[in-house]
């Protein structure tokens, strides 16, 4: 969970460590069964969906109705696949009988922000498609839409203009069964009316005619449909009606039309409940992942809203496999089972997202389905069942990140929060574990001055060392690359390859480049400057020359810097990762690659630049050098580069509450899962719901 918050407690430091408080008497705490979860959420301040069309798929029967006062009323058996929409604006980009002329513009459309829609229907006696975009929020936005298609697609338009539609349609009567509403949707169909199969409840039909989006186009529609069914009642349908328009769906290929049964949701309260069946329901948008439980479908500001309703024990068992790995000791498993549902309960009490409880991104806590469980997972989740930390008689915000780097952080180095004492700084040894396994890396000098990093399974010492004590090496594989960081990137490219035979100088040993401990840069001017606009209300020079950690709270996080002398002011500390090209912590030191500090003998210290350095060698001759090497009294060496800036760290994660890898760490040392929450959240209850 790596998440701005509301709710955020001031902290005091805690030296325990296997601290365990004794059994709970804590009153127990109510809770509903399920959880709402909102998909497609837009990473705003509240629920915005990023689709406007959502498909589905089951191995089992999918029903549809309505949930009134926690009983589903089943309006229809939809069978194994289906789409699923909103009665909102769009724009009709255009009509016609080729399926080639649509399927040009879903491959035209699909790249823009304007998302395609087709679908196929019956008019003046043959099938046409209908090319769609939308949803859009409001009347005005869609003819803004519709203008710019205009454009976009001109050359498929053949005379036809984009126009605006929306959810004002006129009923052409109402039919208690689809066979005979059909007679009267072939009619209006047949004299080139937009007509449309509805079903507004169990076992009950209308027939609507026309899609406007105000009052004068319907009343244009209204005349023409009097023309073509002059028995019909024509009855402007309310807006508050819940019902379902029943469409076809062919947008899934280009090749030729695949129909799909599609429903659009209308009325501006209705929801409509898609319920699932026990082989579980796929998200065909959502990366086809398959969820557990129910979905609620209905319009919220003009957008498709979408929520997956479970219980919360089967909703943590993705969370907690989303979150940390299976693999990992039982108790560490059931230590963020029980975080993760506090969490959870939490969110509950709230309304950040109004229509959902959480979301299911990594702003509220991963959750990706039943791809993510495993029976080990379900065994901490079930072992845990309804179990909640709390303090002074409610459910706390349990914040937590991915690994502390050795100590949790402070809220005052985090979010600038106060009040209250549930997150402490506590020391987080356990951490260590992220890189226990991993190989170590040789940062290494190549013949032509560039540095980088080779893994220790592709090195093997000669025996020979440097003038100053450094060792040699060469590989031992053909084409090993030698890379920019002690990390296997293959997306960024190698500083160089080297094969047997091929010698470099060692500069250091480091660790592989891990959640713990890490390595990022060097970062120049430009990179970094461009990463802090926006972030910062300082004014920023036009040239970095220098970065300075001036200030770092109680975990030694930094909270403060100074840019070329001057104080960066951010909003809150956590932002400078961000900021800073996308850091894994704050918890950091940054050094500037051109140039390094000369400790005296009475430690007074000189930051020298290494630009110009004159080197003198044995003969007494001076040579300068753009990049030098720097030893330390170590032995460790690195290598000066101009204008850069190199940060070096520990931890991943804004570092609050527990510690996914710290919990791990104390897992393998015999902590129990208690102990394990009781460390990094201070002075709580873990109550039993």
């Amino acid at each position: 969970m790596r998440k701005t918050s509301s709710f955020l407690l001031a902290v005091v430091m805690s030296c325990s460590f296997f601290g365990h408080s004794s059994v709970s008497h804590a009153s127990e705490p109510s809770f509903e069964e399920d959880v709402r979860v909102g998909l497609f959420f837009n990473g705003g301040s509240t629920y915005t969906s990023i689709v406007p069309v959502v498909n589905v798929k089951s191995a089992g029967s999918l029903q549809v109705g309505i949930t009134q006062g926690g009983t589903f009323n089943s309006w229809q058996d939809i069978g194994q696949q289906a789409s699923f929409g909103i009665d909102g604006y769009r724009v009709k980009v255009l009509e016609t009988p080729s399926f080639d002329t649509v399927a040009a513009g879903i491959k035209l459309l699909q790249p823009t922000s304007d998302k395609p829609i087709v679908f196929s229907t019956s008019k003046g006696g043959q099938t046409v498609y209908q090319l769609y975009t939308g949803m859009y929020a409001s009347e005005a936005n869609a003819q803004t839409a519709a203008t710019r298609i205009a454009s976009t697609a001109r050359s498929l338009l053949g005379g036809q203009t984009p126009t605006v539609k929306g959810g004002m349609h006129l009923s052409a009567g109402s039919f208690v069964s689809s066979a005979q509403a059909q007679g009267v949707l072939n009619t209006a169909q047949a004299a080139g009316l937009d007509a449309y199969m509805v079903m507004t409840g169990s076992g009950s039909y209308e027939v609507w005619v026309g899609e406007e989006a105000n009052a004068t186009a319907l009343a244009a529609v209204k005349a023409a449909a009097a023309e073509a069914l002059p028995t019909a009642p024509l009855t402007t349908v309310s807006s508050s009606t819940p019902a379902l328009i029943m469409r076809q769906n062919v947008t899934s290929s280009v090749t030729s039309p695949s129909p799909v049964n599609h429903y659009i949701l209308s009325g501006s309260n209705a929801k409509l409940t898609i319920k699932g069946s026990a082989a579980g329901t796929q998200v065909t948008e959502r990366s086809a992942r398959t969820y557990r439980g129910d979905f609620e479908l209905s319009n919220y500001n003009g957008q498709l809203a979408w929520v997956n309703v479970l219980p919360m024990e089967e909703y943590l068992y993705s969370v907690v496999g989303g979150e940390v790995s299976a693999s990992w000791p039982a108790e560490s498993l059931k230590a963020q089972a029980v975080a993760a549902r506090s969490y959870a309960r939490f969110q509950e009490q709230g309304s950040k997202f109004k229509i959902a409880d959480v979301v299911d991104t990594t702003l509220s806590q991963a959750y990706n389905g039943v791809g993510a469980e495993d029976k080990r997972i379900i065994a901490a989740v079930d072992a845990t069942a309804g179990e909640v930390i709390m303090k002074n008689g409610k459910v706390i915000e349990s914040i937590f990140s991915a690994n502390a780097g050795g100590a949790s952080a402070d809220t005052s180095e985090v979010w600038n929060s106060g009040g209250g004492d549930v997150f402490v700084t506590v020391d987080s040894k356990g951490d260590e574990a992220a890189q226990a396994s991993l190989k170590k890396w040789y940062h290494v000098l190549l013949d032509n001055g560039n540095s980088g990093y080779v893994r220790e399974d592709n090195v093997k010492l000669t025996g020979d060392k440097t003038s100053a004590g450094l060792d040699k090496m060469t590989v031992t594989t053909k084409n090993t690359n030698v890379r920019k960081l002690p990390v296997v990137q293959n997306s960024a490219q190698s500083v160089a390859q080297l094969n047997p035979g091929d010698e470099a100088v060692v500069l250091e040993v480091v660790p592989e480049s891990n959640s713990y401990q890490w390595i990022r840069g060097p970062f120049k001017s430009a990179e970094l400057l461009a990463t802090l606009k926006g972030k910062t209300t300082s004014t920023l020079p036009s040239t970095i020359t220098s970065i300075q950690v001036s200030q770092r709270g109680p975990s030694g996080r930094v909270t403060e810097i100074k840019i070329n002398g001057s104080v960066v002011k951010m909003k809150y500390p956590d932002m400078f990762r961000s900021a800073l090209n996308s850091l894994p912590s704050t918890l950091f030191d940054v050094v500037s690659t051109d140039k390094y500090t000369v400790i005296g003998s009475s430690n007074a210290q000189d930051e020298l630049s290494a630009g110009g350095t004159v080197i003198l060698g044995a003969s007494g001759q001076g040579t300068g050098s753009s990049s030098t090497v720097i030893m330390n009294g170590e032995g460790n060496a690195r290598v000066t580069e101009p204008g850069g800036f190199l940060f070096t760290g520990r931890g991943n994660g804004h570092g609050l509450g527990m510690s996914q890898w710290g919990a791990k760490g104390m897992a393998d040392q015999g902590a129990d899962y208690k102990e394990i929450l009781e460390h990094y959240y201070h002075d709580v209850d873990i109550v039993k719901g």
